[in-house]
């Protein structure tokens, strides 16, 4: 892939979108867990436990390249993000419980997503295993590329809150932006493969986003927590920081198959999360309009 875009283009870009999130968060949002543990904490495991293990049985029963499964896993154990939060915005999910649990996510990230990588790269061993291992070095990289710009943007918040108002859009304007970039470069980067492993990853990317959304609002259900949240949940649990995943795999581990896997969810989760809006909400206006009946 194209140096520039890896060694400026994707961390600046990642830098914006985790700046962004920054913007949008205060303390509050971290102490809202004490207030309401229990949808904060159903969305946790599903994000943090079912969906790695969800994830992994899927690369087994698809037989995935090894190299291929593991740049799923580091998909499924990279958090929610800005774009959860939009889509629940848009679907008048809680944004307040997406913004708490993208917070989270983000401090938890640090430890967690070594670990599931880690793991299965043991456990699939793929070719130059010894070099995709995130060890503690690379991953103070992943600390830094996660949480200094997220703690700039809490910082800026707390500072100056009317400038963190006035730029609150346009960060988030320019995150789709590059968020777009992003997908495309690693997408093109790989064009002479790319039928290839939209072919080899493309049921495999669908089919875990679809569970990924379907599991991030039923098992909150099953577990009691209000639609509204539900549907919060749903949208974090189901829509990845695709770019953390993809800034992972060029920038740290420095192997663009890793990447793949992302750049075609990052293109396929958007159509899948309108859906998955359209159907939960219109499942709840239909329920409404029976009441009312």
């Amino acid at each position: 892939m194209d140096s520039a875009l890896v060694s400026v283009g994707l961390p600046a870009a990642l830098a914006i979108i985790m700046f962004g999130l920054g913007l949008a968060l205060t303390v509050d949002d971290f102490r809202r867990i004490a207030r309401t543990p229990l949808p904060v904490g159903v969305a946790l495991a599903a994000q943090l436990v079912v969906l790695p293990a969800v994830c992994f049985g899927l690369v087994l029963a698809l037989d995935l390249d090894p190299i291929l499964a593991v740049g799923m896993m580091l998909l499924a154990a990279s958090p929610g993000g800005t774009t959860a939060n939009l889509f629940s915005h848009l679907f008048r999910g809680d944004v307040a419980l997406n913004i708490t649990l993208t917070a989270v996510n983000s401090l938890v990230a640090v430890v967690s997503l070594p670990l599931v990588v880690n793991f299965a790269v043991g456990w699939f061993d793929p070719p130059g295993a010894e070099d995709i291992g995130l060890q503690l070095a690379k991953t103070a990289q992943v600390f830094a590329i996660v949480l200094v710009p997220v703690a700039l943007g809490m910082l800026v918040r707390r500072s100056s809150p009317g400038f963190a108002a006035r730029a609150d859009r346009p960060v988030r304007v320019a995150s789709a932006v590059v968020l777009a970039l992003v997908i495309g470069g690693a997408l093109i980067g790989e064009r002479e493969s790319l039928a290839d492993y939209i072919a080899d990853v493309g049921v495999a990317t669908t089919v875990f986003c679809a569970l990924s959304l379907s599991l991030g609002y039923l098992l909150p259900r099953a577990c009691g927590v209000a639609e509204r949240q539900a549907l919060a949940a749903a949208f974090e649990v189901g829509i990845h920081n695709s770019t953390l995943a993809i800034a992972v795999a060029l920038s740290v581990l420095d192997n663009d198959t890793l990447a793949v896997p992302a750049a075609v969810y990052g293109v396929l989760m958007f159509p899948l999360a309108l859906l998955a809006g359209w159907l939960l909400t219109g499942s709840r206006s239909d329920r409404r309009a029976d009441v009312v009946r």
